[in-house]
């Protein structure tokens, strides 16, 4: 056989020249979508250095992000290997996550934005048929369907936990928890809710002011199901407001775990860039419309018939969610079971304690529903 030689060339880890001028759009990614972050959201640590490594040096956020996914799926190892089905599947997950990564500096539903999310999810469909450990669900609701990820567990299901995300991060960015319960026998539906994700750029489903009897609909789901069972909800970031918010009105959410939400979701509106991502979640409304909705986005913090256990994990070090609306939130939900971790160095959603924060929601999560399984 003749001798081959393949060598994979790689530039993130070149230090910026002096003087390197980045796109505002580039400049604002760095930022915001650090190497915790991005593996966090399924980008793995090779990946995540690359594209934060050549966007410094000046090259395009969005071009390298789908450059990247490409070679995921035709690497030069091809020529030294076949490829097993394990190695596909992963490769196939990590091209979804550096595409869904491609269009998180868009700020508008263009048709661009939406095909490429959908490629993304293609790209997860596929991995997915192959690890044959979760499916793509549609939720009906009385107007259109919300899209999920079930992840149902090998040994029947004895509870679920409903996980959710904010303004940017969303169903297929929180697989790694999903995939922690399921270690722990518990059910999880990663749910795209109104205005994120797949509900949003395939089936139009914007948030509304019928925002909470949405999210009614999946708890229907998940007991027409697997029956009745204990059923928690875990939010992060912007989806911890919103957690808060409906375990106080919903009786079958019996725990509910709020990773980085805030008191005030209206605060937002002094970050203008972040705003547009806020009112981009409730469609084609005027800013005025729009911020109506998000205003009835507010967990009232002295609500007397909160009656799930409450857990709050929280980032000292958070540039978005200060300690004390945090706190707010936990001191003031009227739980009589309810706990609080500050990981002191922690940013945004405590992606930088990724593993530890698994962990200990699943953890506790799983102490939560089971002890209440007959």
């Amino acid at each position: 056989m003749k001798p081959r030689l393949v060598t994979r060339t790689f530039s993130g880890r070149i230090l910026p020249a002096e003087g390197t001028a980045l796109d505002p759009t580039s400049d604002a990614a760095l930022r915001q979508f650090s190497l915790e972050r991005l593996m966090a959201y399924g980008v793995v640590y090779a990946d995540a250095c690359e594209l934060r490594g050549r966007v410094s040096n000046g090259e395009d956020w969005v071009r390298v992000a789908a450059e990247l996914a490409r070679t995921c799926l035709s690497p030069p190892e091809l020529e030294i290997a076949p490829e097993s089905s394990a190695t596909k599947a992963r490769r196939l997950y990590r091209a979804s996550a550096l595409t869904r990564m491609s269009q998180v500096m868009m700020l508008e539903d263009t048709a661009e934005r939406r095909d490429v999310f959908e490629r993304a999810a293609v790209l997860y469909k596929e991995a997915a048929a192959i690890t044959n450990d979760r499916e793509p669900v549609q939720i009906p609701t009385r107007t259109s369907p919300l899209a999920g990820w079930y992840f149902a567990t090998a040994h029947g299901s004895r509870a679920c936990a409903i996980v959710i995300g904010g303004v940017e991060g969303w169903a297929m960015d929180f697989d790694a928890m999903a995939l922690a319960f399921a270690a722990r026998g518990i059910d999880t539906l990663l749910l795209d809710g109104p205005g994120q994700g797949e509900s949003r750029f395939t089936h139009r489903h914007y948030l509304s002011h019928d925002w909470l009897e949405d999210y009614k609909h999946a708890v229907d789901y998940v007991e027409s199901r697997i029956g009745s069972v204990p059923i928690g909800i875990v939010g992060n970031s912007m989806g911890g407001t919103f957690a808060l918010q409906f375990a106080a009105l919903e009786p079958r959410i019996v725990a509910c775990c709020d990773n980085g939400g805030t008191a005030n979701p209206m605060a937002g509106a002094a970050a203008p860039t972040f705003f547009k991502k806020m009112l981009a979640c409730c469609g084609d409304l005027s800013e005025v419309d729009a911020t109506a909705i998000w205003e009835g986005v507010r967990p009232s913090t002295s609500d007397a018939s909160f009656l799930a256990s409450l857990l709050v994990v929280h980032g000292g070090s958070d540039p978005l969610v200060a300690f004390d609306d945090a706190a707010s939130l936990f001191e003031g939900t009227q739980a009589t079971d309810k706990g609080m971790l500050v990981y002191s160095d922690g940013d945004h959603c405590v992606y930088n304690h990724a593993d530890d924060k698994h962990d200990l929601i699943a953890d506790w999560m799983s102490s939560q529903l089971l002890a209440k399984v007959a």
